[in-house]
């Protein structure tokens, strides 16, 4: 009897050993969309799952996550900075809007009609930024480590007016953001800057006519009710951004974590690439289903529309020099790798 209940304590006392032997990490995530956007969904619904699972399995650390999603600590304007300066662990950065800071990550937008397959993205750049070096260094100068790729579907015409020919963009105002603008080039389209979140506004108000945006953005924010005219044009899928980690933070983590995050991130890009096609499927049934019509711009428009296109990545290129030279090359061999056929060379005679 007294030797079970010595085997029984001795148990007790391994287990309660090995259970505080398993170490709990606090990570701080974030970022300045809620939960539903298309770039953050997969971060708390896939990422932080993973992690989690991953962990449990070695048994050796746990995470506790303490979360800020929807701009509780930070706005989207500040996405960069609230990674690199530790505000939070790890977060979603929108290099789309660090054009002074982070321009490299932005050579999507400046070569559209390259692709449309989003998948097809999140894969090239999972890859190109980690390691390439040009991509891999201004993440590190930024003090962030990129974890899983961040993109959207592709952008098309939605509008108060089919485009069936060119010559319906002529005198036109059309939302297109930043970069975005650089599409319109030679259309004789009048650009006007804005945002998802002002472009229902804009349209009802006729300070614009529509926007160059993408399903999975469009169904969420309504604009289809105030721009019943889609045209598909094929602009192209483009780089967001990232989910990325404080390099400081993820530096100082043991080895075993650092691998979870990474393997994790890999679950997480396929996440959001699959999140994206179904609430880009999605939006179109509903959004059609409300009264949307769509249309295709025939191909010999379209390449009008390509041909007409000033060398809008030059520009980029003077900003950025060789290391611009650098990513545009790699980027357009990703492409053709992944058999992509671009419809205009952005690449070549350089």
């Amino acid at each position: 009897m007294k030797h079970s209940t010595f085997a029984l304590a001795v148990a007790a006392s391994l287990a309660a050993g090995a259970a505080t032997a398993q170490q709990s990490i606090t990570i701080n995530i974030g970022s300045s969309h809620p939960e539903q956007n298309i770039w953050v969904y997969a971060m708390k619904n896939t990422f932080q799952p993973e992690v989690n699972r991953i962990l449990e399995d070695g048994g050796e650390y746990t995470v506790n996550w303490n979360e800020a999603y929807a701009g509780t600590l930070y706005k989207y304007t500040d996405t960069r900075e609230a990674v690199q300066d530790g505000i939070v662990d790890i977060g979603m950065v929108g290099t789309v809007w660090e054009g002074s800071t982070m321009p490299l990550q932005n050579v999507t937008y400046f070569t559209p009609f390259a692709t449309s397959d989003h998948r097809m993205l999140i894969d090239i750049f999972d890859d190109l930024n980690r390691n390439l070096p040009e991509l891999a260094d201004s993440w590190a100068e930024n003090n962030m480590v990129p974890l899983s790729s961040l993109i959207t579907d592709s952008y098309d015409v939605y509008a108060t007016f089919p485009v069936q020919t060119m010559e319906d963009l002529q005198n036109r105002r059309l939302n297109a953001p930043g970069t975005s603008a650089n599409w319109l080039q030679g259309t004789e389209a009048t650009p006007v800057d804005g945002a998802l979140t002002t472009y229902y506004t804009n349209i009802q108000t006729g300070v614009t006519e529509g926007t160059l945006s993408f399903a999975s953005g469009i169904l969420p924010t309504r604009v289809y009710e105030v721009a019943p005219e889609l045209t598909r044009v094929g602009i192209g899928s483009m780089y967001f951004g990232s989910i990325a980690a404080n390099k400081d933070f993820f530096d100082g983590l043991p080895a075993p974590v650092q691998d979870a995050l990474r393997e994790a991130a890999e679950a997480t890009s396929q996440a959001h690439g699959d999140y994206v096609a179904e609430l880009a499927a999605r939006a179109m049934d509903e959004m059609q289903a409300a009264g949307l019509t769509v249309s295709d711009l025939p191909d010999a428009e379209k390449q009008k529309w390509v041909e007409g296109l000033p060398d809008i990545v030059q520009p980029w290129l003077d900003q950025t020099g060789e290391d611009g030279e650098a990513v545009l090359s790699a980027y357009f061999d990703a492409l053709r790798e992944r058999g992509a056929e671009p419809l205009r060379a952005w690449d070549e005679g350089r």
